[in-house]
């Protein structure tokens, strides 16, 4: 896996789901899907950063992408049902789901974290993921060889002070990928894994680190092998193991 290089056709025929697909890392990575010849679906609940990247898609003649606005933190399990109705008329199938969609929250100590703050980061960080699964695994079993990808942290892996709500709901989410990889893996084609990009320069870490000059950590683009290996048919036989994207590059 090391130096992986992903042949130009990887993805080609291929549909996958990408929630936060409208900024940061999840900008890149349905660019670079799109680049390698997914089809994406881009899920964020900012309509103008979807249709931007909708337009950079599609000015670059790769395959036109679906768009689908939905907030997660206001979203029940009929809304994904209604998305996922929605998929299946468009495609029949799914061949990816990408679980980027995260809000981190304040970095604060656990005595003094605002309870409904807490409430909404779960909600978006564990309890979406949670609802879509069961929602696309239908769609993921129509596919020969589907894949499931959190996007994970370092802090989800290793509690660390401050980080509340949001490193509880990553490893919450590591947890969530090992049952499924378990539950899926004797029955379906669908493998799921998890992957830390590491520092990457994206909003949600200039927040996390304001004193920090972006230029220090890499842009999301250097981390994309890690990626387009993990959604892709190069790793059919990796199930319910978390990576990290150095382990790529």
């Amino acid at each position: 896996m090391p130096h992986y290089q992903a042949p130009g056709k990887l993805l080609d025929q291929r549909i996958i789901l990408i929630t936060g697909a409208g900024d940061g890392l999840g900008r890149t990575l349905a660019l670079t899907y799109a680049e390698y010849g997914a089809t994406t679906v881009l899920l964020d609940k900012h309509v103008a950063n979807l249709e931007s990247l909708y337009d950079e898609i599609v000015s670059k003649a790769y395959p036109q992408p679906a768009l689908y606005p939905l907030d997660l933190e206001g979203a029940s399990a009929d809304d994904y049902e209604t998305m996922v109705e929605s998929i299946d008329r468009e495609f029949g199938r799914l061949d990816g789901l990408v679980h980027n969609a995260a809000v981190m929250g304040p970095i604060t100590p656990m005595q003094l974290y605002d309870p409904q703050t807490w409430y909404r980061v779960m909600q978006v960080n564990l309890n979406a993921p949670f609802l879509l699964n069961q929602s696309c695994i239908p769609l993921l079993n129509q596919s020969e060889d589907a894949r499931i990808l959190f996007v994970s942290d370092a802090c989800g892996r290793q509690g660390s002070a401050y980080w509340g709500a949001y490193g509880a709901s990553k490893a919450a989410q590591e947890n969530m990928m090992q049952t499924l990889a378990d539950e899926l893996e004797s029955t379906t084609h669908i493998k799921a894994n998890s992957i830390d990009p590491g520092n990457i320069r994206t909003r949600m870490r200039a927040a996390a680190y304001p004193g920090e000059n972006p230029e220090s950590v890499s842009a999301p683009e250097v981390v994309m092998p890690g990626f387009l290996y993990l959604i892709g048919p190069d790793s059919h036989s990796y199930n319910g193991q978390s990576f990290m994207a150095e382990d790529f590059l």
